[in-house]
Parts: structure tokens; sequence; C-alpha cells
């Protein structure tokens, strides 16, 4: 727990009339974080669209958004909300950073206006839980003004070196938190990484076979984000939030953006950044699970209606470790039949 939160307080609204805080979030798809510029009207028409597509709508106000056109972002963000019926589809708006311009308007002008439709707030270069601890008590002030029901949640950014060494903390910080995502971009040069690729790998970060001869010795390119998403994805689950891969910026290549997001999903991320329309497709596809994992995930839970023992199915043992791997499988295969008729009839939910 947070120094200076004890269990008690954690869970109390930090302003008077301010709603109580969430003790457990509320069970949501969110495979594709959909970005959309709202300071551009062609594609806030287009939201209407989207919002039967994807499982958040967020509207961006930081990167990306050129300075000149920030306000018009934020009041494009909020004439977007209003006008727009989302739900179950998640709203969400990616506001500047805390040392920006920017930042303080961005939360005081959309609770203002629109609190009550919004969801989540990301927030991009969390450095420790004092950036969370900031962000709490100006969203619970602000609740408790415009009289707000529901607590808004926040997402962290982790773009930082700071805030991977922080990460612990960050998901820590507050019971507004909803997940993290990876941010690659900001990070490799917060590091001083030797790349200027969003996310995904390089060729020239790879291990050789061992020397055999005069023969030519295979590579094999590595995934430079494997140690840094696992300990995102471990501080997440420790804390009872969401842990979401980040942006991949070549839109040229499906192919590698397919498999970035896969690697974030088998190691546990629940869903991934898409930054254009072509992404959304592959997010659904990857956060989805596959129909024969399911199949075989539901023969365990059939075979172990208690999870309880061990059985054997198609002659490899299951026991109650497998059995909560399986329930991971069909809980989430639920969620998504929810919401696509088409992953229900595949998956014969």
């Amino acid at each position: 727990m947070p120094a200076g939160r004890t269990p008690r307080q954690f869970f109390r609204p930090l302003a008077i009339g301010a709603p109580a805080p969430l003790r457990e979030q509320p069970v949501r798809l969110e495979r594709m974080i959909h970005f959309v510029p709202p300071q551009v009207e062609k594609m806030r028409a287009k939201v209407p669209d989207l919002i039967g597509q994807v499982d958040v709508v967020l509207g961006n106000l930081e990167d990306a958004i050129p300075i000149d056109q920030k306000e018009a972002a934020r009041a494009g963000f909020i004439t977007m909300a209003r006008d727009n019926d989302f739900g179950d589809t998640g709203l969400w708006t990616r506001i500047n950073c805390l040392n920006s311009p920017w930042a303080l308007d961005d939360v005081v002008d959309i609770v203002s206006a629109v609190g009550d439709r919004l969801d989540v707030i990301m927030l991009p270069k969390v450095e420790g839980a004092w950036d969370i601890h900031y962000l709490d008590q100006l969203l619970a002030q602000l609740e408790a003004r415009h009289g707000i029901g529901k607590p808004i949640g926040i997402h962290a950014i982790l773009e930082t070196a700071e805030g991977v060494s922080n990460v612990e903390d960050i998901a820590a910080a507050s019971p507004r938190m909803h997940g993290i995502s990876l941010g690659p971009a900001d990070l490799a040069a917060s590091r001083g990484m030797k790349t200027t690729r969003v996310g995904g790998g390089h060729p020239d970060y790879v291990v050789l076979a061992d020397a055999e001869g005069e023969t030519a010795r295979a590579s094999f390119q590595q995934d430079l984000w494997h140690y840094t998403t696992a300990r995102m994805v471990d501080a997440c689950a420790t804390h009872g939030i969401k842990a979401f891969y980040g942006p991949f910026g070549d839109f040229s290549d499906p192919a590698a953006c397919e498999a970035q997001f896969r690697n974030a999903f088998l190691q546990g991320c629940h869903g991934a950044w898409t930054l254009h329309p072509s992404q959304i497709a592959i997010a659904k596809k990857v956060y989805s699970p596959d129909a024969g994992e399911v199949a075989f995930a539901r023969r365990i839970l059939e075979a172990m209606p208690d999870g309880a023992g061990a059985v054997m199915i198609d002659g490899k043992m299951q026991d109650d470790a497998t059995w909560k791997q399986a329930k991971v499988i069909v809980d989430l295969a639920r969620l998504v039949a929810r919401k696509d008729s088409e992953y229900a009839a595949l998956y014969g939910l």
C-alpha cells in the first residue's frame, strides 16, 4: 500500500461529495484502444461507426497533436463525447503530460463538461506514484463539484526509465488505477536505446547460434520489450489492474504488428493501442482467444467442475493449475462473445 494511505483510508473519497472509489474494476472487454485526433472534424464524423467496431474510443490530446491545435483537440473531444452514445464501448482521453501547459485545462475542462460520460483518463509519462496522487485528488475535487456519480479511472503510460523503476508503486497508487500501457518510443529515448522504431523488434538485436566449423551461423531476432512488458504485467496482476501493449508505428507491416501484439497477449496483456484502422482487425484477432483453445479450455472446465483433482485429456494431465489457465481463456471468450456475434458463433457460446 502506498506510504501515507492506510488500508481503511485507501478506499475513501479524496474530496467531500466525490463518489466512493471502486473496490473492483468493472469487467469490460478492451482488446483495442483506438486513437482518434478529435480536432479533425472528418475523424469525429467517423466515431459513430467506430463505436460498433472497437472496444475503446480514445480522444488523443497529447503526442501527434500539433501545439497550435491542442485547444481545438480538447474542444473536439468534448463535442465528440456529447454527440455520441458509446453504450458498452469505452470512452477515454489521453491528456497532455502533467508538466505541460495544457494538462490542467485538459482535466478541468473535460471533466467539467463531460465527466459523467468519461470512463478513463490516460496519463502519459508517469514517473512515479506522485503523478497518480496528484491526478487522483484533482479528479475527486472535480467529481464532487460537478456531481459526477462514478469515479473516473486513471490509466498510466510507462514510457520513462524512472517510470519502469517505479512501476510497482504506480500500479498500487490509487483505487482509480485502471491499468498501465507500455509506451516504447518515449521509453527508448529515455533509456538511450539505439532505435527509432515505434514498438516491434530490431534486426540488429539478435543472438547467434553456436559456431560449428565453417557453416554460416543462424541468427535469431529478440524482443526488445520482453523484460519491460513482463515487469509491467507482474505489477498490474499483483494489484488487480490491466496491462496493455501500446503503439506499433509501422502501418505498412501488419505481420510484424500482429507478432508484437501476440507476444504481449501471451505474456498477459489485455489489449493494445490501434493507431490506424488497419490495426483494429489485428488487435481483434490477437486479443480474442483462438477457437480451438477455447474449446479445449471448456473441456478442462467440464471435466473438473470444481477445479479440484486431476484428469487426463488427450493424453495430457490437467490439474488445478491448468483449470485456472482454462478459466482465464473461457472467461475472456465469454466477454468477447457478448461483444461480437461472429465470435459467439465461433466459440459456441
